[in-house]
């Protein structure tokens, strides 16, 4: 039985490592794609806004992050993989049911023992990432900051996925169509968290202040007032010590709604550059954009747990035995879970993205036709473009899997040619 543990692990690491090369070879093949000639010399081309070391930089940080991105998942879905296989998950779990005797207060220990596990095992791909941001200029980041960051992350990431997981493991263990309880307890618990967000959440990473600029901050509430959001403050986000990117967001729901600006925004961008970027997130509220993602999180989440209860009864079936998962129940599901919910969540980003995608863009369109300032538009993208790094022109597999934005040379092109139509 040993000996048919561990063949499948020899095999998931070669698998592994087959499927980091071909990654590599892949993104090599097809990095720094030739810029279009509709583009070419226009401000839409980066070689117009950035210098030759931006552009170098630009590609070559491209390749080394799209890499890691996909690596990393490749990692993560190995661990789960390694636990099942080596038969850790199931010698845990009866472990301490033979010391932890209550159920309620097994399970919480045995996740963490997992979750932490995944975690730890999975941090040199975020060190690597931060390293090359810290490289690369785009982060601003200390080290210590950043490896709080992460353990406030894996904190609050415990917290929520033991609570959704236990919740799932008591279903299944009852049988019937347990996606569809789950499902309909998701409702008000997606609501929740789109609620607690700003005001819980956020606040663990960051500072946040009202911004200390007030005739900018009542041309902001008036563009808000207008377009009827109900926001009693603009607040600034302190993240100059973390990254030297450039944001702003609308996020929250009912009274916790929020208006942000980092203050690397606000340091860098000049006032209409600054209103153009509120007027797109305000487009997201007006669009309704918060509200369809609240929609899209409830039916996809819908068809994930469907899907996931197909592939959960199949990997039993298949493997249960050597898992020591006889029946899919108990605490040891865990890791399964863990794995099936990655997979699930990274085949559903090129259909995430394309709809991010969309509405990213009619939120370009809303700031276009509130302010309709070209030139502001246009140096405010390529700020954005530079501050970032962002890649000319990403290959396909990036697109579908990486980008919630439309490539910058496309977001550019389309302010600079935007014209007002007639009333």
């Amino acid at each position: 039985m040993n000996r048919m543990k561990r063949h499948p692990v020899r095999r998931l690491v070669w698998c592994f490592v087959a499927y980091a090369a071909v990654m590599a070879a892949y993104l090599w093949l097809f990095r720094a794609p030739a810029i279009p000639v509709a583009y070419k010399g226009t401000v839409a081309d980066p070689a117009t806004f950035m210098t030759a070391d931006q552009l170098r930089m630009s590609n070559t940080y491209a390749a080394e992050r799209n890499w890691l991105f996909f690596v990393s998942y490749g990692w993560e879905w190995g661990v789960y993989a390694a636990l099942l296989f080596s038969g850790a998950a199931r010698r845990w779990e009866s472990r301490l049911a033979a010391i932890v005797r209550q159920p309620l207060l097994r399970f919480p220990l045995y996740g963490v023992i997992v979750l932490f596990v995944a975690f730890v095992t999975y941090l040199p791909f975020r060190f690597v990432g931060y390293r090359l941001a810290l490289h690369y200029g785009v982060s601003a980041q200390s080290f210590a900051s950043w490896l709080q960051d992460k353990f406030v992350g894996f904190a609050v990431d415990s917290v929520v996925t033991l609570a959704v997981a236990g919740t799932a493991i008591w279903f299944i263990g009852r049988g019937g169509r347990w996606w569809l309880k789950l499902w309909l307890l998701s409702v008000p618990f997606i609501a929740f968290m789109m609620y607690i967000q700003p005001v819980v959440i956020d606040p663990l990473y960051n500072k946040f202040t009202p911004i200390a600029d007030r005739a900018l901050e009542q041309r902001i509430l008036a563009m808000a007032s207008e377009a009827g959001i109900p926001a009693e403050r603009v607040y600034e986000a302190d993240m100059s010590n973390k990254t030297n990117s450039l944001n702003a967001y609308v996020n929250g729901i009912g009274s916790s709604l929020r208006i942000v600006l980092w203050d690397t925004t606000l340091q860098r961008l000049t006032q209409p550059e600054i209103l153009l970027i509120v007027a797109h997130e305000i487009g997201h509220f007006v669009l309704h954009h918060l509200e369809w993602s609240a929609l899209g999180a409830i039916g996809s989440s819908l068809f994930l747990l469907w899907a996931g209860s197909f592939l959960l009864r199949f990997s039993v079936r298949r493997w249960g035995v050597l898992w020591g998962l006889q029946e899919p129940k108990g605490a040891a599901l865990l890791p399964l879970l863990l794995l099936i919910v990655s997979l699930l969540g990274f085949v559903s980003l090129p259909v995430s993205n394309a709809v991010s995608r969309q509405a990213e863009h009619a939120a370009d369109v809303y700031s276009m036709q509130l302010l309709g300032d070209n030139e502001a538009a246009i140096t405010m993208q390529q700020k954005l473009a530079i501050s970032s790094l962002d890649e000319a022109r990403p290959p396909l597999l990036v697109y579908w899997f990486r980008y919630t934005h439309p490539p910058m040379m496309e977001r550019i092109d389309y302010v600079a040619n935007y014209k007002p139509t007639a009333d």
